[in-house]
């Protein structure tokens, strides 16, 4: 059982950085596959990075390329969401999970995080 808790988000101008972050539970940390996700209202949580348990090899959604980086500290039990130049459209409700194997769906996560709320003001 892996329980995850984010800290994180707020309300940022466009143009701004946020930094999320998530510390697991649980001595096997660093064989999950971590990712964050995020659901915005009226639509459904889509992905939004996700980084290898061991080589810690990152993959994103296009649309933030080059403006989020993730990353993950074993001996911490932490994934980070670095978000720099924030839009409007980055708002959403911002999810970590854990994974043996997942990829780049939901259904392929075991454990959720509470969840954070990250608003982009115009």
């Amino acid at each position: 059982q892996v329980q995850l808790v984010q800290s994180g988000g707020g309300l940022v101008q466009a143009g701004g950085s946020l930094r999320l972050s998530c510390v697991a539970s649980g001595r096997t940390f660093s064989s999950y596959v971590m990712a964050w996700f995020r659901q915005a209202p009226g639509k459904e949580r889509e992905f939004v990075a996700r980084i290898n348990c061991c080589g810690g090899s990152t993959y994103y959604l296009d649309f933030v390329k080059g403006r989020f980086t993730m990353s993950r500290d074993n001996a911490k039990n932490t994934v980070s969401l670095q978000m720099n130049s924030l839009k409007p459209e980055d708002t959403a409700a911002y999810y970590c999970a854990a994974s043996k194997d997942g990829g780049s769906s939901y259904g392929e996560y075991d454990y959720w995080g509470n969840g954070t709320l990250v608003t982009v003001s115009s």
